[in-house]
């Protein structure tokens, strides 16, 4: 894949170039592609780099090479042509497009209406390690008290993403409604740290337990995305305890650092697939819990 201007600066406080952004994704290309294959992917694009204003685009309806695999996703009055990761070549025609983010749904083609994963989003309001590991924790029992084993990255911006590997028999609406009732059940549990109200106003210093990411054509940051940020943090899996022991942050790992960060601990998240569970007694035991 040719990358067009490689020289154009996306990061200009970094520095970091279009054709390092490529590099980038070309190296972790062989962990990530497992995390993304067949998703639909909304991109984030960054025509002028990150210093100017950029957009997201879900439809890929002309201009794009023969070979890119794309699936039709039913709309109001339409569809819409998401572009599918499927290899390297792929992966790199999306930085050739200038997107720094590829966001991606929680289910993969063929069958988008039944998610693999579950996704809780955790988004500060203030500044407060402990309090953001406190909560990331408390997500991570109450998910084991369902009997639900779960992952951790870091957002790459204020948070950090929990995810939950599922068998893929649960179709989008029972997931989605499974998760705002986890969400719920968490903030019932903490409310003087935790809430699930939408608008920031109404937060105050409560972390958002963002659970919106699994529903329909809802999207989060991909493993092992770069974000467009200062310093092009990177989403990557870290382990509970690095997130325990505050060895690691929202934005601890970046574009630059990753490659070390790889051969030092390769893809935590290789096992996550062979973890996949039923949503069925999960499911059962929030009734009973209500």
């Amino acid at each position: 894949m040719v990358i067009t201007h490689p020289e154009k600066v996306l990061f200009p406080a970094d520095g970091i170039t279009k054709g390092e952004l490529a590099a980038y994704y070309e190296m972790i290309a062989p962990i990530m592609l497992p995390h993304i294959l067949r998703r639909p992917v909304t991109m984030e694009r960054f025509p002028s780099g990150i210093g100017k204003k950029g957009f997201l685009q879900k439809n890929v309806s002309k201009g794009f090479p023969e070979w890119l695999q794309r699936v039709e996703i039913p709309k109001k009055d339409g569809v819409v042509h998401h572009p599918l990761v499927t290899d390297t070549r792929s992966l790199l025609w999306l930085v050739n497009q200038n997107s720094i983010t590829p966001h991606v749904w929680t289910s993969r083609a063929p069958d988008v209406f039944y998610p693999d994963i579950c996704v809780f989003d955790l988004d500060p309001s203030v500044n407060d390690d402990g309090l953001l590991r406190a909560a990331a924790l408390a997500v991570r029992e109450l998910l084991k008290q369902f009997g639900l084993p779960s992952w951790v990255k870091t957002s790459g911006s204020k948070g950090f993403h929990i995810v939950v590997p599922l068998d893929g028999k649960t179709n989008m609406g029972e997931v989605d409604r499974f998760a705002h009732a986890i969400g719920a059940l968490l903030v019932r549990n903490d409310p003087k740290h935790l809430t699930q109200e939408f608008h920031k106003i109404d937060r105050g210093t409560r972390i958002f337990v963002d659970t919106g990411r699994n529903g329909w054509s809802a999207t989060h940051a991909a493993a092992y995305a770069v974000r467009a940020k200062p310093g092009a943090p990177v989403s990557a899996p870290c382990t509970w305890e690095e997130l325990e022991t505050g060895e690691v942050g929202p934005r601890t790992f970046t574009l630059r650092n990753m490659a070390t960060r790889i051969k030092e601990v390769g893809d935590l998240w290789s096992g996550m697939r062979r973890r996949r569970r039923s949503l069925d007694r999960p499911l059962q035991k929030l009734q009973q819990a209500r």
